[in-house]
């Protein structure tokens, strides 16, 4: 039994790994058709040799599930995007530097494709185009023909420096977060078969008395002010987040918090190298990770947020209530536009909770 996102480690690239084992042990690897099937199958000419494959694929199995290679599919999230206001204020950020930092690529000629490698995620200026079409209609072709046209864009923030493009910068749409996704992450997950997902649910049902009890069965409210880099600094940004404050500051978010991913530990479900991480909670809102790498000639890994801590660096972006904590999924998502959510639990809404 081999789940499908395990797979791909024992084909290896190009198929070099499954072609090692076969030609090492005498036996022929099949592989399911569908992604249903969570079943490879070893023939050979001997119990030997088969046992002898399949022990080879065991420690590869073993060696995968520990790989930076496999990624996490779910984590456990606080969502904020429940909150309607706040995600009018993420989509108004994102259009703001969209459009005011590319504001000078419209000015450099219409015709221009400079700064839109990445096709996907660049669709130009939010809140208005550069470019202005005139027909001219002249009667007598001797005469010659003045014109004079003034254009205002609405949409340039004087506050915000128009000093480069985008593409300069490093900062493309992909690298914002989708404001219906906005959250909280309290714990990263490799759970790579529906059991570990079973299992992680179960967990987060059962710590929920804990998780109450931590919280004093009172309301837990937070406040979202200012930017801050995850690591480097702003002209070599990687992540940038806004900060997290508990209202009232008595450590009862955090004590909620730790109560999870201490149970998620004593199950085994969190890789050693994952529980010796110290909780930080913070908010991102761009993630140069996220990049989607079409098109793009040149390649970023971090991005210039000067210009956006300028304006944004001080950003009182507000007070929300915590109102529940999810097991998500990873790139999958439900109607509301948030993470698919495999499993909640409830936070008081008020004291009567």
């Amino acid at each position: 039994m081999v789940d499908t996102p395990l797979i791909r480690f024992i084909k290896g690239k190009g198929g070099n790994t499954q072609k090692q084992i076969e030609m090492e042990t005498g036996v022929k690897i099949k592989f399911p058709l569908s992604k249903e099937e969570t079943s490879i199958v070893i023939e050979g000419v001997s119990v030997e040799n088969v046992t002898r494959a399949s022990e080879k694929i065991k420690t590869i199995l073993g060696e995968a599930v520990k790989s930076p290679s496999l990624d996490y599919s779910h984590f456990i999230s606080l969502p904020l995007a429940v909150h309607p206001g706040l995600v009018e204020k993420l989509q108004s950020f994102q259009n703001s530097i969209m459009g005011n930092l590319n504001n000078n690529q419209g000015k450099q000629g219409c015709d221009s494709n400079e700064g839109t490698s990445d096709e996907e995620d660049y669709d130009g200026p939010v809140g208005g185009d550069s470019c202005v079409a005139v027909k001219l209609k002249v009667h007598n072709n001797d005469e010659p023909v003045k014109m004079k046209i003034e254009v205002t864009d609405a949409s340039v923030d004087p506050r915000v420096p128009q000093s480069s493009f985008l593409s300069d910068l490093g900062i493309y749409k992909s690298i914002f977060i989708k404001p219906k996704t906005f959250h909280l992450t309290v714990l990263m997950l490799k759970l790579w078969n529906k059991e570990r997902v079973a299992t992680a649910a179960e967990i987060l049902q059962k710590v929920s008395p804990k998780v109450i009890k931590a919280l004093e069965g009172r309301p837990i409210s937070i406040k979202l002010k200012g930017l801050e880099c995850m690591k480097g600094s702003p002209s070599k940004a990687r992540v940038l987040y806004t900060p997290v404050e508990e209202i009232g500051g008595e450590g009862r978010l955090m004590r909620a918090c730790q109560a999870i991913i201490d149970a998620y530990v004593e199950a085994g479900l969190v890789l050693e190298k994952d529980a010796c991480q110290k909780l930080k909670l913070h908010a991102t809102v761009m993630n140069a990770r996220h990049r989607k790498r079409k098109r793009i000639t040149k390649k970023f890994d971090s991005f210039d947020a000067c210009d956006i801590f300028k304006r944004y660096g001080s950003e009182e972006w507000g007070e929300f209530v915590i109102g529940e904590a999810h097991l998500s999924q990873r790139f999958k998502f439900d109607e509301s536009g948030y993470y698919h959510c495999c499993a909640s639990i409830p936070f008081p809404q008020s004291l009567e909770d």
